[in-house]
């Protein structure tokens, strides 16, 4: 159980979509403690399994103060009218763009013992799970970016002394 670091923009792991998770798999277990340990540091609403390096599908979140993670997550649901929101991520720190987000996501997966999970909302969870399930898909939230906003966004990021 550890705090994993953060891999930030650049890193190939990040634009790679990651593998499903089989269940009964011992190291599933290792990752998704190390996933839960690593949201619950202040100002983080989630972390998917390749911004800490595993290209597996999990997720851990951290909304309302409620932590918990999800394996092989799929989003199934969106509604409502697609909204511009300030949206920032851990692997582009520092930053927060204008992003258009659904105000209401669902997602379904699994847990660690195989059992049907499913997770929805609206707000901050809705943008989380929309977020968490891009990144697992190998796509960064300024993918989505307006055009505008993705070239300035790009200009930014490339003067970043973390880039």
């Amino acid at each position: 159980m550890t705090v994993r670091e953060i891999r930030v923009f650049g890193d190939p792991v990040l634009r790679s979509a990651c593998d499903p998770i089989r269940i009964g798999d011992p190291r599933a277990a290792l990752l998704v403690e190390d996933l839960l340990q690593t949201v619950r540091l202040p100002g983080r609403a989630g972390v998917a399994a390749n911004q800490i390096g595993v290209g597996l599908r999990a997720f851990s979140y951290n909304v309302d103060g409620e932590v918990g993670y999800i394996i092989n997550p799929q989003l199934v649901e969106t509604s409502g009218e697609a909204e511009l929101v300030d949206e920032g991520c851990l692997s582009v720190p520092g930053f927060y763009f204008p992003r258009l987000r659904f105000p209401f996501a669902r997602v379904t997966g699994v847990d660690l013992d195989g059992n049907a999970v499913e997770l929805s909302g609206d707000g901050l969870m809705a943008q989380a799970l929309q977020h968490e399930t891009d990144h697992l898909d190998g796509h960064l939230f300024i993918e989505g970016l307006e055009p505008a906003a993705k070239k300035e966004a790009m200009r930014l990021i490339r003067m970043a002394p973390w880039y």
